[in-house]
């Protein structure tokens, strides 16, 4: 995880995103899909100097740019930040590297800024991103009706969270997971998380 930088990260983002040429991973985020890569680009360039939400990129062991996700809603006066804009590449998806990279960002909530409380919020009918919150830890807090609008629609959206109580156990069961002897010869994980 590193901060977005266009000039480093820009064209290896827009390859990453084209491998889903429908778009679909775009569906339950208020951004995108971008049509041409000048677009995407602008995108990426303005989320850039955003102060909140912050943009980190993805990079995989060989330093290739994935994916990205943001830390969002800071406020650091109530220790509560959130985690969105999370945008993962078909070719990231459902890996190792998706994983490692949401536990080093809430590891970094916890144990560097030292907040209480790590919020993950999405699209009520995002089924998908509600799952994958619950299988790192997050706990399912309700559903906000009508909370927001984008692409022309409602949206009711879902909440969930974990707290500074629950990172430690949390904490433990990643590394146990992301431990390289979890992982046969074909990278299949031995244990779930």
């Amino acid at each position: 995880m590193v901060p977005l930088d266009v000039a480093a990260h820009g064209e290896e983002l827009w390859q990453a995103f084209s491998r889903d040429p429908s778009g679909a991973s775009w569906t339950y985020l208020p951004i995108g899909p971008y049509d041409t890569k000048a677009e995407f680009l602008a995108f990426l360039q303005a989320a850039q100097s955003s102060e909140d939400p912050l943009y980190y990129t993805v990079l995989n062991a060989q330093g290739r740019a994935l994916g990205h996700a943001t830390y969002l809603r800071i406020d650091p006066a109530h220790g509560v930040i959130e985690v969105g804009f999370i945008h993962f590449s078909p070719e990231m998806q459902r890996t190792p590297v998706s994983t490692e990279a949401m536990y080093l960002m809430m590891s970094y909530v916890f144990e560097t800024l030292g907040y209480r409380r790590y919020e993950w919020k999405c699209d009520a009918l995002n089924a998908p991103s509600i799952a994958a919150a619950k299988r790192i830890g997050f706990r399912f807090e309700g559903v906000f009706r009508q909370a927001t609008t984008y692409k022309g629609r409602n949206r009711d959206t879902a909440w969930l969270s974990v707290i500074d109580s629950e990172w430690p156990a949390l904490k433990a069961r990643f590394e146990l997971w992301l431990a390289a002897e979890n992982f046969d010869a074909a990278g299949r994980q031995k244990r779930s998380l």
